[in-house]
């Protein structure tokens, strides 16, 4: 049995956050973009001159993400060295 380097858990982990991220992510933006921008143009509201359905899903879901990203890697995220163990006793 080969011993299994911890780094290789930890990878796993940050990265099954990742595949969260992007589904939450694309959920936000889905569902801004088609739930309030599948009607008429003429019927839309605007803030800041951008449709809302764009505000949401785009303007807003950046800038939402950006902070949810950077509060995940503070959080969750730790910082693992990338030399091999056996290397570096050496």
């Amino acid at each position: 049995m080969q011993n299994f380097d911890s780094r290789f858990r930890t990878a796993h982990k940050e990265a099954w956050i990742g595949v969260g991220l992007v589904l939450f992510n694309f959920l936000w933006w889905f569902g801004f973009a088609y739930g309030l921008g599948s009607g008429p143009p003429a019927d839309y509201q605007y803030i800041l001159g951008m449709p809302v359905w764009f505000f949401y899903s785009c303007a807003l879901g950046s800038i939402v993400m950006m902070g949810l990203v950077a509060f995940i890697v503070k959080a969750f995220f730790k910082e693992v060295p990338l030399e091999d163990e056996e290397e570096g006793s050496s």
